[in-house]
């Protein structure tokens, strides 16, 4: 029975996980299609452990010829680290890194840092950039911001075309600390009807708050929504079923993603709890 609302995803209620400070604009395109949003972050980002790789990477920028991005979070804390230092934009720093993203939403923070875009992954993979870019790869240099939990599957990808390979921490990944407890609490006793997850990190971190418990309790009831491939095989890796997976490495396209699975669904009505 379709919502009486119009609204697709009315009676619907979403957990969004993303950290506080990126979790407004899926949550907000959630509430616009009738959902009601718990925002549950389970992760939080901050400076690296140390600056000392980093800061050694961008002194000498001018020296890679890629510079490739695979979250919104690694430009933005190279970016950072980049304006503390009173460094120019590579764009600006006579010869120019060109610089690759692994998605439309990592290659538009980019555009907002003021830098040019000169690839996006056609396959929103980390691992993807390493063999889209092959041919042009062989005895390049490239630079690799990232987070300190990040999988070694693109660099060893890299190194195997032939590249040189710098990965430098560019920011840390670390469980959000403390938690809405009551929203905890709901979450484990009456589940949800979509758990939207960002990253690996994310969903390993949700596991392990919700307790085996409350993912068993999820896994018959909620549909896992991941926002890239990288995302969806680390959830189908533990046991649990992918309903969801975005076409588009975006929150829009997570949204839509979303909408289309209840869409395309037999089930009707609201899940009963």
């Amino acid at each position: 029975m379709p919502p009486c609302d119009g609204k697709p995803l009315s009676g619907r209620t979403v957990v969004v996980t993303r950290a506080t400070q990126q979790a407004a604009e899926l949550a907000e395109g959630f509430r616009s299609a009738g959902a009601e949003v718990l925002v549950f972050p389970v992760l939080r980002y901050a400076r690296p452990a140390s600056y000392e790789a980093l800061d050694a990477a961008l002194g000498s920028v001018h020296t890679f010829d890629w510079i490739f991005f695979t979250s919104q979070n690694a430009v933005r804390f190279f970016a950072a680290r980049a304006r503390e230092l009173g460094l120019e934009a590579p764009e600006r720093a006579g010869r120019r890194p060109r610089m690759a993203a692994v998605g439309a939403a990592t290659a538009e923070t980019l555009e907002r840092e003021g830098w040019r875009v000169d690839y996006v992954a056609q396959r929103a993979q980390g691992r993807a950039l390493a063999e889209e870019l092959a041919p042009q790869l062989n005895g390049r240099r490239v630079l690799l911001p990232r987070s300190d939990r990040a999988r070694d599957e693109l660099p060893d990808a890299l190194r195997r075309a032939g590249v040189k390979v710098v990965a430098v921490e560019a920011y840390s990944t670390a469980s959000s600390g403390a938690m809405d407890q009551d929203l905890l609490v709901r979450i484990r006793q009456r589940g949800a009807d979509v758990v939207t997850l960002a990253s690996p990190s994310a969903f390993h971190s949700f596991a392990a708050t919700i307790g085996e418990q409350g993912m068993e309790r999820l896994r018959g009831q909620a549909a896992f929504a991941a926002i890239g491939p990288t995302t969806a095989g680390a959830i189908r890796e533990a046991g649990f079923t992918v309903s969801v997976e975005a076409q588009e490495f975006s929150a829009a396209g997570l949204v839509d993603s979303v909408i289309r699975h209840f869409a395309n669904s037999n089930t009707s009505g609201v899940l009963k709890r």
